[in-house]
């Protein structure tokens, strides 16, 4: 694929990923409702950009969507930018990495991949910042089983869709 290809797909990619993300500023959807779909539209972008555009294209969504989301004040601290992109990148780095397994084994994965390492991550970096508990508790739980729920759903949107294009 050509530079101006690449370039042009990973621009329309991540611009439809960021309003992707921006949705639950235009549908009044309940805070954890909106964690699911965004979570899954956002996981289905990173997925869609590691099979149709490659490598390199996923992991500039992959770290500029945290970067975006605490713009968006989604991420109370910068901090927090940085275990979501690694989370983001180890996705599309283990999905890729399973290139030859059937698409539910490559999804499950980086889904098992990208939930585990946030959770440690946010568990490891919540000892150093002083934050209230009950924020750090909310933390924990978004960067919990709701991972595995949008990775593996977003994993699905990602199969439906590259099947197609």
């Amino acid at each position: 694929m050509s530079d101006n290809r690449t370039i042009t797909r990973t621009a329309l990619l991540l611009a439809l990923t960021l309003i992707f993300q921006s949705l639950r500023f235009f549908i009044p959807l309940p805070p954890f409702l909106s964690t699911f779909l965004i979570g899954s539209l956002v996981n289905a972008s990173l997925l869609i950009a590691t099979e149709k555009i490659g490598l390199w294209s996923a992991l500039v969504i992959a770290v500029v969507t945290p970067v975006v989301a605490y713009f968006q004040q989604l991420l109370p601290l910068p901090v927090f930018i940085i275990p979501v992109a690694l989370g983001n990148t180890a996705y599309v780095c283990l999905f890729l990495f399973a290139g030859r397994q059937r698409p539910a084994l490559r999804v499950a994965l980086a889904t098992l991949g990208k939930s585990g390492l946030l959770y440690v991550l946010f568990a490891w970096l919540l000892t150093f910042i002083a934050i209230s508990p009950k924020l750090a508790a909310g933390i924990m739980l978004a960067m919990s089983w709701p991972q595995l729920v949008t990775g593996a759903i977003g994993g699905f949107i990602a199969f439906l869709i590259t099947k197609r294009i």
